[in-house]
């Protein structure tokens, strides 16, 4: 192979070359992986998804958004376990794109993951990607999403797994199916939003309303008009598909007089339970089961947010949608739900700790038993010195930030994945920490002066490792909530309490029937408990996912090494990866 110090090849035209160099191996790898029956009984699916501008009208105020194929929120994706999945992406606006697959494992195809200056560089303007992976091992719901700037505050949508044909729910079987995304809109452009903030070190400005759907409801100004409204047949179930894809609020959901039951959350099967409520977080997406068996009229189904921090400001307003039984009168008052009140932890604590997997012969939990790597990463804000001796609009004059282990992250202007790859030098470092390199009662009164490092440092794991990670939040600038995504995988959720973690609290964790999430939620000032295998050869991103604690660099990424064989090493990029 070239290497990167050949006289006169600068390092672009090194990147060229290695990448020529290694797609040659593709057709051998795939023909590799095809002989050991690595391509599962499925269909392939082709979608096109075009980045462009239309017009939405909100709260009396007209905007320009970006979207996908002129929808909002973008078109849902339907599939069955097993497709193979074939989305080409068009970028025709002026902002550079990437689409990120939210929760889907990408087993040997990070390339198709999406974050930007992660596993690729953006699609710029003009330019084409198609994103090519097989849906291996998972049935439910998930969610697709911009993954570069705030460009997800109107790119989004749903994308549904059913299950391998022929193979029935492992719950009752529902009438009829209704993705329900809840949303948030500002009247602003996002990207000014998010600019403001970042120039001024403060926050940004909240949100005008929350939606369902794309629509606020009918508890705003100018809103009455586009209400969704889910037709029902007394008598009949119907399975609702939930999914938070807002941008900074954690939100509760309900359904006035019905009762939830919850039988899936990110994509995996659980334990049915009832709710009078859920708690859902940015990222994350629940399944339910609603029976249409209260008198024949009209019911609110409602999102109001979840805030844990203390004087934290937030869009206080409720967003509805209706629940509307055959027979009833459009001229009647819907009923409303009474969510938990926005401060309502203990609600939140109880509702995750109702959660555990299924736990069947067809659906297995195999939580790893002996850990190789014991990981603490602590997550939570901070405030770090404004520049050029300005003052800015955090706490104390100073400029908001976000870390893990005390590293606020930068991401880079070449994608990691291409940088290691190409074993390009001078991108990252792997010195990310396994522990904090302070310590200190993370939830007690916070030390003074303590400032993150700024920087792109990654964590390698080799493959085939079994992971302990535990997430601590701290109370630097205030405790938190946070709802961590992994990129790639799938945690098993064993544990989570207040206070400081101590590996004496191991002795509590549920390794019978965790629940499986993608995204699992720290509890503010506490702490939650993760285990998974790193059996997923490439580049993964960690972070939070409220968007604001994300942009000040409450994020890191795993670096997962090859193992041996074409089944456990990362393919080469496909040959119309972007470019930076």
């Amino acid at each position: 192979m070239a290497a990167c110090s050949m006289k006169g090849l600068t390092q672009p035209d090194c990147t060229t070359l290695r990448k020529a160099e290694y797609l040659l191996l593709s057709a051998i790898l795939l023909a590799l992986v095809g002989a050991t029956g690595a391509i599962h009984a499925g269909i392939t699916r082709h979608f096109d998804f075009n980045i462009t501008y239309h017009n939405e009208t909100r709260l009396c105020h007209m905007k320009k958004i970006v979207s996908v194929n002129g929808m909002f929120p973008g078109p849902t994706i339907h599939v069955n376990e097993g497709d193979r999945v074939v989305v080409k992406v068009t970028n025709f606006v002026l902002y550079n794109m990437s689409i990120h697959w939210h929760g889907i494992r990408q087993l040997r195809s990070a390339w198709a993951d999406g974050p930007a200056y992660v596993t690729q560089c953006p699609i710029q303007t003009g330019q084409s990607y198609t994103y090519n992976f097989t849906v291996l091992s998972q049935s439910g719901t998930l969610w697709w999403h911009a993954h570069i700037s705030w460009m997800r505050a109107t790119v989004y949508g749903a994308f549904i797994i059913h299950p391998k044909r022929g193979v029935p729910y492992p719950f009752t079987q529902p009438d009829e199916e209704v993705p329900i995304i809840i949303g948030e809109w500002w009247k602003s452009n996002v990207e000014h939003v998010l600019l403001e903030y970042i120039s001024s070190g403060g926050g940004p400005n909240v949100s005008d309303a929350y939606t369902i759907n794309g629509q606020p409801g009918t508890l705003y100004n100018c809103s009455a008009s586009g209400v969704f409204v889910a037709n029902a047949v007394p008598g009949k179930t119907y399975l609702l598909r939930i999914i938070n894809a807002g941008l900074t609020t954690e939100m509760f959901f309900a359904l006035a007089n019905h009762t939830l039951t919850v039988v899936e959350i990110d994509a995996s099967y659980t334990k049915p339970f009832a709710a009078s409520a859920i708690l859902i977080s940015p990222g994350q997406t629940t399944n339910v089961l609603v029976t249409a068996d209260q008198p024949v009229g009209q019911y609110y189904m409602a999102a109001g947010p979840y805030v844990s921090g203390q004087g934290v400001p937030f869009d206080q307003s409720i967003t509805t949608a209706i629940f509307s039984y055959t027979g009833s009168s459009n001229s009647s008052s819907p009923t409303l739900p009474t969510l938990p009140k926005f401060n309502d932890t203990k609600f939140a604590t109880n509702f995750s700790q109702n959660l555990r997997s299924l736990s069947t012969a067809q659906n297995p939990v195999n939580v790893p038993s002996q850990i190789d790597h014991q990981l603490l990463f602590t997550v939570g804000l901070s405030i770090k010195s404004c520049h050029h001796n300005k003052t800015c609009k955090g706490p104390n004059g100073g400029r908001r930030s976000a870390s893990v282990n005390n590293v606020s992250f930068v991401l880079p202007k070449t994608a990691l994945l291409q940088a290691h790859f190409f074993n390009l030098s001078g991108i990252y470092t792997t010195d990310f920490p396994s522990n904090p390199p302070i310590r200190f009662n993370y939830t007690g009164k916070a030390p003074k002066n303590l400032q993150p490092s700024v920087g792109t440092r990654l964590k390698s794991i080799p493959f085939g490792s079994n992971v302990q990670l535990i997430l601590q939040d701290t109370n630097l600038v205030g405790a938190e909530s946070h709802p961590i995504h992994l990129h790639g995988f799938n945690f098993y959720w064993v544990g989570q309490g207040l206070g400081n973690y101590h590996p004496a609290n191991s002795r509590t964790f549920n390794l019978v029937d965790p629940p499986i999430r993608n995204t699992v939620i720290v509890p503010p000032g506490g702490w939650a408990a993760t285990r998974f295998t790193a059996d997923n050869p490439g580049v993964w991103f960690l972070h939070c996912h409220l968007e604001v604690h994300n942009t000040w660099g409450l994020e890191m990424a795993f670096i997962v090494e090859n193992g041996k064989g074409p089944l456990e090493t990362l393919p080469p990029p496909p040959a119309d990866l972007p470019g930076c």
